[in-house]
C-alpha cells in the first residue's frame, strides 16, 4: 500500500512504542530494584536497556555508524540515567519517526554491532519493544497489550530456524515449549525464551 505521495510506507512502530510510554508512566521508583524475566536485569537495567536500544535502532534507521549502533548489548549492564522518565518518551517518538521513512528499510544497516538488512533491523526493533514491553509489564504488575500485526511479525522473526540460540551471543534463549493453541502473545513470549506465566517471585 502506498502513501498519498506515492512512496512505499515505512514500518509502523507506534503501537509498540505507545505501549512502552504507557508502561513507564506507571513504574514506581520502589519497583526499580525488582526482578524481571531477564535473569541478569532488574527493572532498572531493563529500562536502561530499553533506552539504549531505542537510541540504537533510531540510529540504525538513519544508517548511522558509531558507538550507538556498533556496541553489542552484552558489553555491560545498562545504566539508567536519572532523567529516564523524561528522556525515554521523546526518544521513542524519534524511533517511530525514523522507521516510518521508506529509506530505513532499504540497504544494510547496523545495530548491536551486527550488520543486517534494513527490513530485518526494523522487525528486530519492533520485536525488542514488544518483548521487553511484556517484560516491563509483567515485572511491574501492569497489563500488556500488543497489536496483532506486531505480534505476527515477532512470531515470524522468532520462529525456530537455522540460527543457533544456545551460544553466549544469542539475543534470546531457546524457545519454551507451549501449546500450539495458546494465545498469540503467549506463543511469542515463549519463542523469546520466556515462560508466559512468569511473575515476580514466582
Amino acid at each position: 500500500m502506498d502513501t498519498p505521495d506515492g512512496t512505499a510506507p515505512g514500518l509502523d512502530l507506534e503501537p509498540a512504542a505507545r505501549q512502552i510510554r504507557e508502561l513507564i508512566g506507571a513504574v514506581d521508583d520502589r519497583q526499580l530494584a525488582g526482578p524481571t524475566p531477564c535473569p541478569d536485569y532488574s527493572v532498572r537495567e531493563l529500562l536502561g536497556h530499553l533506552l539504549g536500544l531505542t537510541v540504537a535502532f533510531r540510529d540504525a534507521a538513519h544508517k548511522k555508524s558509531g558507538p550507538t549502533t556498533g556496541t553489542p548489548p552484552t558489553v555491560a549492564l545498562p545504566v539508567l540515567p536519572d532523567d529516564w522518565r523524561t528522556a525515554l518518551p521523546p526518544l521513542l517518538d524519534e524511533l517511530v519517526a525514523a522507521w516510518r521513512s521508506p529509506d530505513a528499510l532499504e540497504g544494510m544497516t547496523r545495530a548491536g554491532g551486527v550488520d543486517l538488512p534494513g527490513q530485518v533491523a526494523g522487525m528486530v526493533a519492533r520485536n525488542e519493544l514488544i518483548v521487553h514491553g511484556w517484560d516491563l509489564a509483567r515485572s511491574t504488575g501492569q497489563d500488556f497489550r500488543a497489536d496483532e500485526a506486531g505480534l505476527r511479525s515477532s512470531e515470524a522473526l522468532l520462529a525456530p530456524g537455522d540460527d543457533d540460540r544456545s551460544g553466549p551471543d544469542a539475543i534470546f534463549g531457546p524457545p519454551v515449549p507451549i501449546a500450539a493453541d495458546a494465545p498469540l502473545v503467549d506463543r511469542v513470549i515463549a519463542l523469546s525464551g520466556r515462560r508466559p506465566d512468569w511473575r515476580p517471585g514466582g
